[in-house]
């Protein structure tokens, strides 16, 4: 493929990516509470980074809360959807740049791959969605708490956390499989 083909079929997931991250939170039926333990809006960002890579993933994960905040009104857009922003973003970036890391170190266990770099992604996304909160909670009257953040990116997320660990690896799995998002290289058609 050449590079502009691959640019092409990137920026197209990509776009399927965003919709799905605007879409599937509908499926919550915008409850914001289910919303906060099933976190859908998460899973296309995750695949965005880990598939298209860690740009990919970063750009998908900044964009998606906001615009879905402003098309839809769901998240409110302050603070939860510029929070979620920075969260996101991290998660692309992080399970891109960690998946590629891992990668080259030797081809077997790509699931376990895929999973700790979900793991490390979730945690660093938790971690900045957390200073992002302390950073809005000084323009409101209501600090944001440790006791928040744990419950806001651990004890109500524990749910989404679990069926993110076990359906991203076999989603990815099997659209690698079948050709849908496995994305030539560059370097490889240089």
């Amino acid at each position: 493929m050449k590079k502009n083909s691959i640019r092409i079929r990137k920026l197209c997931i990509a776009a399927m990516l965003l919709t799905l991250g605007w879409l599937l939170p509908f499926l919550t039926g915008q409850n914001r509470e289910l919303g906060n333990i099933l976190c859908l809006m998460h899973i296309p960002v995750f695949m965005a980074g880990l598939t298209l890579g860690p740009w990919y993933g970063l750009v998908l994960g900044f964009i998606t809360p906001l615009s879905r905040s402003l098309l839809f009104g769901m998240p409110l857009l302050y603070p939860i959807a510029v929070c979620m922003a920075f969260e996101l973003a991290t998660y692309g970036l992080l399970s891109g740049i960690i998946y590629k890391l891992l990668q080259k170190k030797d081809s077997g266990k790509k699931l376990l791959k895929l999973v700790c770099s979900l793991i490390a992604a979730m945690l660093g996304g938790r971690i900045v969605w957390g200073i992002a909160q302390v950073l809005c909670g000084l323009f409101s009257q209501s600090p944001f708490t440790w006791s928040a953040f744990l419950a806001g990116a651990f004890i109500t997320a524990w749910p989404g956390i679990i069926m993110h660990l076990i359906l991203l690896p076999i989603l990815i799995t099997a659209f690698e499989k079948a050709g849908i998002l496995h994305i030539e290289t560059e370097k490889n058609h240089a």
